[in-house]
């Protein structure tokens, strides 16, 4: 399929193909549009996520192998069970969704530089409100210690970012949102791009022929988002992981 990159207009005009990104840079779709509510939901029913950083147009990506956890293959190693033990977190959803991504944004500032401009921080926020992002969060007593947030529509979780106050609780955060999603019959976690974090998770590369056909079906199946009222999913004493 030819390759081209598009200038997007108006919402109603909807995204090209994702086979036609470009291999150079990988994955890159388009420029331009908007980050409101609709365009961000057709983004992910259709295997595409905006990543830019300030200064930069609006970039959407469907690069040619996406990162997944299977969620059967999720890996908790011994030190993350060990962390469990020791830090007997309570983990919460959706109860405090601006903070988790306000944590998520100022680490990687701290760390690396982000992705999560002003204007990427807002659209997510409103899209929570909307009832189609969420988030995770782990605590020890009031404090909050680490989460990850992301887009959830079908039976499938697109990740965003996660943060961490305290060692292991990013991976803590995973490991609560793969039970949850286990319990309610999802699929699978897109984490777009792999990384040597991603893969002592449990992630692997999928082709993105294969990802789309998969994102497809799972669009097509009945799935109850009703699990994403905010709740406290783990005991105080944090042994209710069933991994």
């Amino acid at each position: 399929m030819t390759q081209y990159l598009q200038q997007l207009g108006s919402i109603s005009e909807g995204f090209p193909d994702p086979h036609t990104a470009l291999t150079q840079p990988d994955g890159l779709l388009a420029i331009g549009g908007c980050l409101s509510v609709n365009r961000l939901a057709d983004a992910y029913r259709n295997g595409i996520f905006p990543w830019y950083s300030d200064g930069e147009p609006l970039m959407w990506w469907s690069p040619s192998e996406r990162a997944v956890i299977e969620l059967e293959q999720f890996h908790v190693s011994r030190s993350l069970r060990k962390a469990l033990k020791r830090l007997k977190p309570r983990v919460t959803v959706n109860t405090c969704f601006a903070e988790v991504i306000s944590a998520c944004k100022w680490q990687r500032m701290d760390d690396e530089g982000t992705w999560i401009t002003d204007d990427m921080e807002l659209a997510y926020i409103n899209a929570h409100k909307a009832g189609i992002a969420h988030s995770i969060e782990v605590w020890q007593g009031q404090e909050l210690v680490g989460g990850l947030y992301g887009i959830m529509q079908s039976r499938v979780f697109c990740g965003e970012s996660m943060f961490h106050k305290e060692t292991d609780c990013s991976k803590l955060a995973m490991w609560a949102l793969v039970e949850l999603l286990k319990q309610h019959d999802c699929d699978f976690i897109d984490c777009q791009l792999m990384n040597p974090y991603l893969e002592k998770l449990g992630a692997s590369p999928v082709p993105r022929a294969v990802f789309l056909t998969r994102l497809k079906r799972s669009n097509e199946l009945l799935c109850d988002l009703s699990f994403w009222q905010p709740h406290e999913i783990v005991s105080p004493y944090g042994q209710t992981f069933s991994n």
